[in-house]
């Protein structure tokens, strides 16, 4: 990487990502339509050539760890220039039980297991997939409900101890349950859904910042919302499981977001831009990883690591989203009232973000 295209540094616990890293979810097939691996491994590089170090992954991205295979191959020869996230217990291997998790998604629930039992497995498998011999943060994906979660961060502290794994991580857990991981091994960072039409929640931020971890947005742009550029979603789209790219609802939710994409065109920068800067300013410890298959996409998203927004801009925003009401859901986790078991179709783990 050169000097031109580093980029602002960021602090996640104890690690040290670029401001702005790269989801890779969006480089297996079934989630955006279908891809190729020369695809998905020119979007990787790119990301990397344009200074992103923060690389997130999953076990269940893909069939049969598409994702993380998909990445090992494209890391060789530059494994040391990243900071490698994966995270487990989504991708269930036969004869592991399933433990139904509810989350908003027309199907209704994932199915997940975080059984201490089981951990090590997983965490081996990807380490098989990554092509590497240490990962260097790693997440239970979902908090399992039929598990104490201290047991499954016991069994990552495990893992650390043993060197396979440099840093704890956590995925879609409340502030609760962050602080009742971190008195058992401190947290880097967790990976919280994060976005202009998705607030974090306030008692999970409060908790990160006291505790000194990082946080890992996940979806920034809104699935590919905030980039003003969907129109509509494929069948072969996972975005036709979420309630707000419901054709109705998408057409709505885009005529209300119009006065951000006014703003941007007023600063000469990208709606997606806008979104993931605004992020940036919302807290110093919060590293958002949009995906994106596209080259040029890539560089547009990264780029946004170096945009400085001014006190008004922010405060324009702000007011722009706060007299905003979008269609339908965009939380993936409701954290009203966590898991209940309620009833729904379970996934095998083919994605999740």
């Amino acid at each position: 990487m050169t000097a031109a295209s580093a980029l602002p540094a960021r602090t996640l616990g104890g690690l040290t990502s670029s401001a702005i890293g790269f989801g890779a979810m969006v480089l297996s097939p079934g989630v955006y339509g279908e891809t190729d691996e020369q695809r998905g491994t020119t979007a990787l590089l790119s990301a990397l050539d344009e200074g992103a170090t923060l690389i997130d992954t999953a076990d269940g991205y893909g069939p049969d760890g598409h994702n993380e295979q998909l990445i090992g191959r494209a890391l060789r020869g530059r494994r040391d220039e990243v900071v490698l996230a994966t995270k487990f217990g989504f991708r269930l291997p036969e004869g592991v039980a399933p433990h139904p998790f509810p989350v908003n998604y027309g199907f209704g629930e994932l199915a997940v297991n975080a059984d201490p039992r089981h951990v090590r497995g997983y965490a081996e498998a990807s380490l098989r997939n990554l092509r590497t011999e240490v990962i260097d943060l790693y997440y239970p994906h979902y908090p399992d409900p039929q598990v104490p979660f201290e047991d499954t961060v016991g069994a990552v502290a495990e893992l650390i101890d043993a060197g396979l794994v440099r840093h704890l991580g956590l995925s879609n857990v409340t502030a609760d349950q962050l602080r009742r991981a971190h008195a058992v091994r401190p947290v880097a960072a967790v990976q919280v859904q994060w976005s202009m039409w998705q607030p974090i929640d306030a008692e999970l931020l409060a908790t990160a910042r006291e505790l000194g971890v990082g946080i890992v947005a996940w979806s920034p742009l809104g699935s590919g919302f905030l980039t003003g550029t969907v129109q509509q979603v494929a069948g072969d789209d996972f975005r036709r499981h979420l309630p707000r790219f419901d054709a109705a609802n998408l057409k709505a939710n885009q005529d209300r977001f119009a006065p951000v994409r006014g703003l941007a065109e007023d600063l000469g920068i990208s709606s997606g831009q806008l979104a993931l800067s605004w992020l940036l300013h919302q807290d110093e410890d919060v590293v958002p990883i949009p995906g994106s298959r596209t080259p040029a996409h890539i560089a547009e998203n990264l780029a946004a690591a170096r945009i400085a927004l001014s006190a008004d801009t922010l405060a324009r925003i702000d007011a722009a989203l706060k007299d905003t009401t979008f269609e339908g859901t965009a939380a993936v986790v409701d954290r009203a009232s966590g898991p209940d078991g309620r009833s729904g179709v379970r996934d095998r783990g083919e994605w999740a973000p």
